[in-house]
């Protein structure tokens, strides 16, 4: 049977202690009249850069207890990109989880002829093994937070502390996506060099990606970002903060809303639907598996109602409608018939109420078509 291990979410309580703490980090980086502008632009003297993107960063470091935080092109994607390219050379060895590498990931990887040393990262004394193994030669790891395989269970701290406690000076960068704000910490808060996250899924502006963690690598990254096309302008970087500032309980109202559904569903509020239950895939979704044959109908009936049929961000200020969607490929994968009989669904900023009603009355158009057929 299928079976998952998803990640721990903070409560709404814990939530806002992070609100406050952007709030606060803010007041200590700009004046009242800068927080009410939308930002300076251009390649400012003597940092090369908006000033206003400055104090952000100084806000996104402070909020994530770094010593220094750097926006980037790029998205998530962007973000790991250039954290892989300042802490480990063209060529070299990067030590990943035995699981299938993120798409945009496993691009880059390829595009800096990087020889990949794969270990399950579920199995401690396999990864103690490697590291302890001195004629292995490692130049980087790299390590995801949220589930890569659907079976994924360790703990992401875990991992960075084994992969630290056997080799100290190995950088480890951590891929956040889909994990910032939503769990208790990012990669650099226990003990990675550097963090990665797309601040488009953190409610903030499509296409800026951060890097947070030790200056010296991120240093090295600024250095290579000299030109005026490659700064994050003010207005972008103040986007940003405020993305920083409401997400933390928004995700965290979402968290408490899918737990919800999953119980109710769970006992027997959705007639037709065999179980629920809570995955990151990548992001905390529920999945949702019918007795059926009904999936592809549900979605497509899902749509009608109100629902978003696709992500655009995952979770990002465009997303308020729940979305109703495919399963994963990681899932299709390993069970192609769960195409037929699972969705996924994430409440997005929907209750518990709205979510069930579009469900059930999805299920109704579905099982109609099924009949009719």
């Amino acid at each position: 049977m299928l079976e998952t291990y998803p990640l721990h979410s903070i409560s709404i309580e814990e939530a806002k202690q992070l609100q406050f703490k952007a709030v606060d980090a803010v007041t200590r980086h700009f004046n009242g009249l800068d927080v009410l502008s939308l930002g300076d632009l251009g390649v400012r003297q003597p940092r090369n850069k908006p000033d206003q993107t400055i104090r952000a960063e100084k806000v996104f470091a402070d909020m994530f207890d770094a010593e220094r935080a750097l926006f980037v092109r790029g998205s998530g994607t962007g973000a790991i990109r250039w954290a892989l390219l300042g802490c480990m050379r063209p060529g070299g060895r990067i030590l990943v989880h035995d699981a299938p590498v993120y798409p945009t990931t496993a691009i880059t990887l390829e595009s800096m002829a990087a020889q990949i040393v794969k270990v399950d990262f579920n199995d401690s004394q396999a990864l103690r093994a490697v590291l302890q193994d001195e004629s292995m030669v490692l130049d980087a790891a790299l390590v995801q937070q949220t589930r890569q395989k659907i079976d994924d269970r360790y703990d992401f701290g875990e991992v960075i502390g084994i992969i630290k406690g056997e080799r100290p000076q190995l950088p480890v960068v951590t891929d956040d996506n889909y994990a910032a704000l939503k769990t208790g910490a990012v990669g650099c808060q226990l003990g990675a060099d550097i963090a990665t996250f797309s601040c488009f899924k953190v409610l903030g502006p499509e296409g800026v990606g951060v890097m947070i963690g030790r200056a010296e690598y991120i240093d090295r990254v600024a250095k290579m970002q000299y030109s005026g096309g490659s700064q994050i302008q003010g207005h972008e970087a103040m986007a940003a903060v405020r993305g920083l500032i409401y997400a933390p309980v928004s995700l965290a109202v979402q968290a408490e809303v899918t737990e919800k559904l999953c119980a109710r569903i769970n006992a027997g509020e959705l007639q037709g639907a065999k179980r629920a239950l809570i995955a990151n895939a990548q992001s905390k979704v529920l999945l949702v598996e019918f007795e059926k044959e009904i999936a592809p109908a549900v979605i497509a009936a899902a749509e009608k109602l109100g629902a978003a049929p696709h992500p655009v961000g995952s979770e990002s200020k465009y997303e308020f409608a729940p979305m109703v969607y495919r399963v994963s490929g990681t899932f299709r994968a390993q069970d192609p018939s769960l195409e037929k009989r699972m969705i996924r669904v994430n409440p997005m900023r929907a209750g518990v109420d709205t979510v069930l009603r579009i469900l059930q009355s999805a299920m109704l158009v579905a099982n109609a078509q099924n009949t009719n057929e």
